[in-house]
């Protein structure tokens, strides 16, 4: 294995591990202690709920790296994952968000170190796969520690991911 096909499969592998071993775990925990109303629960009406990070988090991944660096058609309704109000049920959502990374990671698997460098647009930004997979786990973990935040106040429990 070449130095670049090493670095590629580290680089991968670390973007599945915050994903699906890290981040998604956390979420499903958020989730299982928020009540069905709780998860729609907005602290201000121009805030989000968990409900709708969970929705964005769907979009944002499946337009950066299913369409993005995948291929696939770009349906992504960004303003309706703000917009929904809910009560789509906790399972439903977690359904959603365990399924499209499920594709995600379909899509990890075929990633070369020769498409790291490849140029893509992306929601009218000019990324390279590397940039457009980097963007996606940065902004799921920002998005994570949005919903973390919001079980917390909704529950009042100190949270320690850390066993999750």
């Amino acid at each position: 294995m070449t130095n670049s096909e090493q670095l590629t499969h580290l680089f991968l592998a670390e973007a599945r591990f915050h994903l699906m071993q890290q981040y998604l775990p956390w979420l499903r925990a958020c989730l299982e202690k928020l009540s069905e109303e709780d998860v729609w629960w907005r602290p201000k009406e121009k805030s989000n709920s968990a409900g709708n990070l969970v929705l964005h988090l769907c979009g944002n991944i499946r337009q950066w790296v299913i369409h993005g660096v995948g291929g696939a058609e770009d349906m992504r309704q960004r303003s309706a994952e703000f917009a929904e109000r809910g009560p789509i049920p906790k399972a439903e959502l977690l359904a959603k968000l365990k399924a499209t990374l499920e594709e995600v990671e379909q899509v990890l698997q075929r990633v070369t170190a020769e498409e790291l460098a490849q140029p893509r647009q992306i929601q009218g930004f000019d990324q390279t796969v590397l940039s457009a997979i980097f963007h996606v786990v940065e902004h799921f973990s920002y998005h994570t520690g949005q919903i973390i935040y919001l079980t917390k106040m909704r529950t009042g429990e100190d949270l320690k991911f850390w066993n999750v």
